[in-house]
């Protein structure tokens, strides 16, 4: 694996793990700071389904829940033939601090600089907002909404 073509994004959270946790596998919670729609089924094989934008759907599936602490999960767009459903993996680890949470999130798999820039740019776009969310703020409406890039 090229180190190049990894993301990797920190974010300090001011909320406890378990309340960031709920953020990222409850799909109801999810659309708070995230997608329009989402299916999920947070346990190995299950399901990861989040239309992200209200124009796209990322796809993959669960494969390693450790609550409160890790996530690990495949990930891909629908329809898209650079990065197709399942082809990559997000893996996202909480790690307790005295004054909240550290969310460690590394994606893999990736096939060029571009979409990893490209992704980079994504994860912290919706990372900031996690953040909000998990702080008791409202981000507002995602900016985002109808991207299709």
């Amino acid at each position: 694996m090229q180190e190049s073509l990894v993301v990797r994004r920190e974010t300090h959270i001011s909320a406890p793990p378990a309340a960031v946790f709920a953020l990222l596998t409850d799909p109801e919670k999810i659309l708070r700071w995230m997608g329009t729609e989402a299916q999920l089924d947070p346990q190995p094989g299950g399901l990861y389904l989040v239309n992200v934008t209200g124009a796209r759907f990322a796809r993959g599936s669960f494969r390693e829940v450790v609550p409160v602490h890790r996530l690990a999960y495949s990930f891909g767009w629908d329809g898209s033939e650079v990065v197709p459903p399942g082809s990559s993996l997000v893996e996202i680890d909480l790690i307790e601090k005295p004054d909240g949470t550290l969310a460690r999130l590394t994606h893999t798999g990736l096939p060029t600089t571009e979409q990893c820039a490209g992704h980079a740019q994504g994860w912290a776009h919706y990372f900031d907002r996690l953040a909000e969310v998990a702080a008791g703020q409202d981000p507002g409406p995602d900016p985002w909404h109808g991207r299709t890039d």
